[in-house]
């Protein structure tokens, strides 16, 4: 299986790809230029830390977009905290503005949804289809 859009480790062959979406505290919006700019160059350093893939980053003023690839020893919220913990904290340091409008960068909560090449239908359809094999 050498397709090029499924990565593997020692145990398994995976493509486990999720979109994420958090905001920082109160939807203040305080993602705008320098803090913007650094915050993705923080995510990108992040992932690679972290061997992840980011296939697309946005932020806007009130909060952060990841197309994050992840491989299957990451729990969805162990990746969320990965960039929201880090970043947080050296935003933090790095922007004074953000200590004296925020009591914390981010806020607790979080959206991911997975994000795959095959659809939900298809795969409802390949499973049935197995009872007859």
């Amino acid at each position: 299986m050498s397709d090029s859009r499924y990565a593997k480790n020692a145990g398994a062959v995976f493509s486990l790809k999720y979109h994420v979406v958090w905001c920082p505290k109160y939807r203040r919006k305080v993602l705008t230029p320098p803090v913007d700019g650094r915050l993705k160059a923080l995510l990108a350093e992040i992932a690679g830390e972290h061997g992840m893939t980011l296939h697309a980053v946005e932020v806007m003023p009130d909060h952060v977009h990841l197309f994050v690839e992840a491989a299957p020893t990451w729990g969805v919220t162990e990746i969320v905290n990965r960039f929201k913990g880090k970043t947080s904290r050296i935003l933090r340091q790095e922007f004074r503005t953000l200590r004296t409008r925020l009591p914390t960068l981010w806020s607790r909560s979080y959206f991911a949804a997975t994000v795959g090449a095959v659809s939900e239908a298809t795969i409802r359809r390949y499973i049935e289809a197995q009872k007859g094999t």
